[in-house]
């Protein structure tokens, strides 16, 4: 018995050469860490060892094990399996060396001093024996190792960084200056109590981050990837001119139960670049698009990217409000999506390359066709949303999803979860988890730090300061500052570090907790599409063969129009319609208004940043609906600002995008893009 491939399963069937499949597999371990790939007597351990995490957390779904033993076994099997199958260098890639097994004896004997020290270790955190605090220390140089390895070394060199203010922040001036805190006081705080490794995030990846992990396992092996890909290929392939809806809809359908951005680039990629290619779509044009629509799968319900279930447990409400709090910014985050590929069909149409690529059109199965055979597919798109509604916990919805998926599995013979098929799958969830425990873990040391120190509260009355007190310059600087975050550490630890950082400085100001969160969250994602750690544009060009740099721009283009949209959140008070939340007597046509504003402003902005409507457009024109879009998008803002000369700033966005278009389309003829 050996591991399961780190491809998904479409990629691993797609005709790609040998060259690419590394490039994809060594951009996709970026993410998740470079893994050791054991056969044999080796390979059968790591898979019986993930299959009893998956199973453990399925086991305590059921709520039978107590919240300490949880998060403390749960943070055990993230480091026995990331000793395991994560070297400590490329270069010992493959190989289980002696060091491993020290590292992995040493943290099976940390777990076990915190499980059987039970309610006396907590009871004493204040006053610790020494041997807590030399297994404290053991424990911290452990999730630091175990997340170089599964995330690379910019984490934990974050974390280090903020151990050395916890120790040394007494020397600092004001207003960054704290008591300081030696040995016995910061350790014990980090590694008994539930407010550093074991804190929050990694209460949310034990409970629920894994139970999705494992759900999204369970779908790909039953083939619903698959299903979703060739359905969005059926409603719309076959047809040249469709190809960059195709993607849209792919991505849509791929992305919600995937929650994973690179996952659902390179699935996506595989199967479409080569249609793509034939319409007439450059590499890096297809890559920037395929990287936006991977994008799409963090942010999109029923699954969304990590995060999102941190800001359930961070706001204390239900999981199913962060989902509805998503519902209409993905929505308009694909309508912003269609706007660009639809301009983008329209620039190909005029060069006439959609029209010879039609004779070369794919044939596909019809959709009914497809619907019939595999309908029970579509179940994973409203299954844990369904659960959720009648009244079950997300632990438990996500258990229930996962029993309806296995059992409908078998009304084909291709899809069905035999055992052996179902022991790989639960085991490969469990690994896939392995990058997000150790985040987790580590983002905890890193919390830890800013609870005892105050450093969050200190952050925010500086980063007021420096606003003035405004609320845009004080989002505008919460925005770099996430995006900055973002640059250097995953989605999941930039919206961990920044929730509890950054956040707190909105809040003050007035806007609402569940806005502040999902503005951080927001950007946090929008690094997944940023240098140097541009997973996705990178996985995305090394399919279509394109400067890895010149798709990563591309992919701006498509999915900046949309990331304006958290803005809207902060800045107009009822801009948190968006979110579905109705204060101050909001109504649902109050929500459809801004939604159809929203929607207006982002298809002026796509025209923008394309330069094309009806046909090429000149600089001005440009500015003209980037002008339009911005005062539908944000005509609080404008209002507030420029109230006396601007008293109505949405109608005037709606007028001038009006008249620019009806000119674009007059004027159709006269110029065509080359």
């Amino acid at each position: 018995m050996s591991q399961p491939s780190i491809l998904p399963p479409e990629a691993r069937d797609a005709e790609l050469d040998s060259g690419t499949v590394r490039r994809i597999e060594a951009l996709i371990e970026q993410e998740e860490g470079v893994q050791s790939r054991f056969g044999g007597i080796l390979g059968a351990i790591s898979v019986a060892v993930a299959l009893a995490m998956s199973l453990f957390h399925l086991w305590a779904a059921w709520d039978i094990v107590p919240t300490t033993v949880l998060r403390y076994v749960h943070v055990g099997f993230a480091m026995v399996l990331g000793f395991y199958l994560f070297p400590v260098a490329k270069r010992f890639r493959h190989r289980l060396m002696a060091w491993d097994v020290v590292l992995i004896a040493a943290a099976l004997y940390v777990i076990y001093y915190l499980v059987a020290g039970g309610d006396d270790l907590q009871d004493r955190y204040v006053f610790p024996e020494p041997m807590d605090v030399v297994v404290g220390w053991i424990l911290v140089a452990l999730v630091l190792e175990v997340a170089r390895r599964a995330t690379g070394p910019v984490m934990p060199v974050v974390a280090i960084l903020f151990l050395l203010y916890a120790f040394y922040g007494n020397h600092l001036p004001p207003p960054w200056q704290h008591q300081g805190y030696d040995g016995d006081r910061l350790i014990p705080h980090l590694t008994i109590t539930l407010e550093g490794i074991f804190g929050t995030a990694i209460d949310v990846s034990a409970t629920l981050i894994i139970l999705f992990t494992i759900y999204g396992a369970i779908l790909q092996s039953s083939g619903a990837g698959k299903f979703f890909v060739d359905f969005s290929f059926s409603l719309t392939g076959g047809k040249p001119s469709s190809a960059g809806r195709t993607v849209v809809l792919s991505s849509f359908l791929l992305g919600g139960p995937s929650g994973s951005g690179v996952a659902t680039t390179v699935t996506l990629g595989t199967v479409a670049w080569p249609m793509m290619k034939r319409v007439g779509y450059r590499a890096d044009d297809a890559g920037g698009l395929l990287a936006a629509g991977g994008l799409g799968a963090i942010i999109s319900p029923p699954v969304l990217g990590a995060a999102a279930f941190l800001i359930a447990e961070y706001l204390k409400i239900g999981y199913l409000d962060v989902l509805k709090m998503a519902a209409i910014p993905t929505v308009l985050y694909y309508a912003s999506l269609l706007f660009m590929v639809e301009l983008d069909q329209r620039r190909i149409m005029a060069r006439g390359g959609a029209a010879a690529a039609a004779a070369e059109a794919m044939q596909v199965e019809s959709a009914g066709r497809l619907a019939r055979q595999y309908w029970f597919h579509f179940s994973s798109l409203i299954a844990i949303i369904v659960f959720m509604a009648i009244g079950y916990s997300p632990t438990l919805s996500v258990l229930y999803a996962m029993a309806v998926a296995v059992v409908l599995s078998f009304l084909k013979r291709e899809s069905a979860l035999t055992p052996m098929k179902l022991i790989n799958t639960l085991a490969s969830g469990a690994i896939q988890s392995v990058s997000i425990a150790a985040t987790c873990a580590c983002a905890g040391i890193i919390v830890g730090v800013i609870t005892l120190t105050g450093l969050g509260l200190k952050f925010s009355d500086i980063a007021i300061q420096a606003a003035g007190g405004s609320v845009v310059i004080t989002a505008l600087y919460t925005a770099l500052i996430v995006w900055v975050v973002g640059l250097a550490v995953p989605v999941t630890a930039s919206y961990i570090i920044c929730a509890v950082v950054a956040a707190p400085a909105l809040t003050k100001l007035g806007v609402p907790d569940y806005a502040a969160h999902m503005f951080v969250f927001y950007y946090a994602v929008l690094s997944e599409v940023s240098p140097p750690t541009a997973l996705s544009p990178f996985a995305a060009a090394a399919i279509t063969g394109a400067g890895p740099y010149r798709t990563t721009l591309q992919a701006w283009k498509y999915t900046l129009p949309a990331f304006l949209l958290p803005f809207v959140f902060v800045t107009d008070p009822e801009g948190v319609g968006l979110l579905l939340s109705f204060r101050d007597g909001m109504t649902w046509v109050d929500v459809a208004w801004q939604t159809l504003l929203a929607a207006g402003g982002l298809a002026a902005l796509a025209a923008a940043a394309q330069g094309y409507a009806a046909r090429l457009m000149a600089g001005w024109e440009r500015a003209g609906f980037a002008i339009a879009g911005l005062f539908m998008i944000f005509p609080a803002l404008l209002e507030h600002a420029f109230g006396d000369v601007l008293p109505a700033p949405h109608w005037i966005g709606i007028g001038l995008g009006i008249g620019l278009l009806a000119l674009n389309l007059r004027n159709a003829p006269a110029t065509r893009p080359g």
